[in-house]
């Protein structure tokens, strides 16, 4: 398997993941387990962690039994590579989500890049709404483009 051929699978798993997680928000997190997800919707937090937190493990283990299949199966597999893909993805979910979205570690406070703002006014519109209905915005990186047009009308005057 040639160096391109594996950072094709890294980069499309990666990109695949976004609708993935779109899927899961919309139709599982909003859907069935949405006990597990209401915490993290209020709007007063308690405690450091919510019972959101454990979502990661729908992620996590994934990626993890795919490291297990192509450490056994050998670099020649794509198992391997699609693991790092879903794990690059959730290093960014982490770092976007819960670090510059949410500030639940106080790095990235403030960005003036238009992107990065219309991030967050489409998260911000996805937390408008304290119930599992009606709701909007399910994904993380990929913005409507509406919110990103008002980011450029509002950054450049």
């Amino acid at each position: 398997m040639s160096i391109w051929m594996i950072i094709g699978i890294v980069v499309g798993s990666f990109a695949a993941m976004e609708f993935v997680a779109w899927a899961t928000h919309k139709f599982v997190m909003h859907g069935f387990l949405w006990k597990l997800h209401q915490d993290h919707h209020q709007r007063d937090h308690d405690h450091v962690l919510e019972r959101n937190d454990a979502f990661f493990l729908l992620f996590a283990v994934p990626s993890m039994f795919l490291f297990l299949i192509g450490s056994i199966r050998g670099l020649h597999t794509p198992w391997l590579w699609i693991g790092l893909g879903i794990l690059i993805y959730g290093i960014a979910y982490f770092l976007v989500h819960e670090v510059f979205i949410h500030q639940r570690i106080k790095w990235l406070r403030s960005s003036k890049n238009a992107y990065f703002i219309a991030l967050r006014r489409a998260h911000k519109i996805h937390h408008k709404h304290l119930g599992k209905e009606k709701g909007e915005c399910f994904g993380m990186l990929i913005v409507p483009l509406r919110y990103y047009r008002e980011a450029l009308r509002s950054k450049n005057g």
